[in-house]
């Protein structure tokens, strides 16, 4: 992305108060702003993990969920969920295929000198394609079971959203029905 991307600030009560540039901003004292974080299903059930590139000034190489991102100035955060899933794993989702999931989370989280402060509506997404990465944003994924990402036995260390998000995801509904197999994900005979 350009350098000179924006992020929405927000006051404290979630009302957006201004912009300022994305990277500029990510430092000991980032403001608090909007963002989103996204969950991906297949099929079958299996769910995406991502890593972040290496070359990322905030948490470079970090596994986490299937994607996150920041909304523009005006736009909603489905619309940004949809641009960021395209832009970063090349997958083409209509906005029905976004559902909420937890649309008032909430969190701050610090590595290495960079905080994280964000308002972060967190969204499920079901897809049928593999995806295709960016590789300035995706170092690498895995399809895996969701039971041994909530388990701690996907053999990675998550970042700190995605810990604090699977906390409130392990018995939701809506992450149930995602992982409902397709009938078109059964195996051939």
């Amino acid at each position: 992305m350009a350098d000179d991307e924006l992020i929405v600030l927000l006051s404290d009560d979630g009302r957006a108060i201004g912009t300022a540039p994305k990277l500029a901003s990510h430092h000991r004292e980032t403001p608090l702003h909007a963002a989103f974080s996204s969950y991906v299903f297949d099929r079958s059930g299996r769910f995406l993990l991502t890593r972040r590139a290496l070359s990322k000034k905030t948490w470079p190489g970090v596994w986490t969920n299937s994607c996150c991102g920041h909304p523009a100035p005006e736009e909603d955060a489905v619309s940004a969920v949809r641009r960021r899933l395209h832009h970063e794993l090349g997958l083409s989702v209509t906005i029905d295929e976004i559902v909420p999931l937890l649309p008032d989370f909430r969190y701050r989280a610090e590595l290495d000198g960079i905080v994280e402060n964000e308002i972060c509506p967190v969204f499920g997404v079901r897809v049928d394609a593999e995806p295709v990465p960016n590789p300035d944003e995706v170092e690498e994924y895995r399809w895996v079971d969701w039971p041994e990402v909530l388990a701690g036995r996907a053999g990675v260390a998550l970042s700190p959203w995605s810990l604090l998000q699977l906390v409130e995801l392990e018995d939701h509904p809506t992450v149930t029905a995602l992982r409902t197999p397709s009938p078109s994900a059964e195996a051939p005979r």
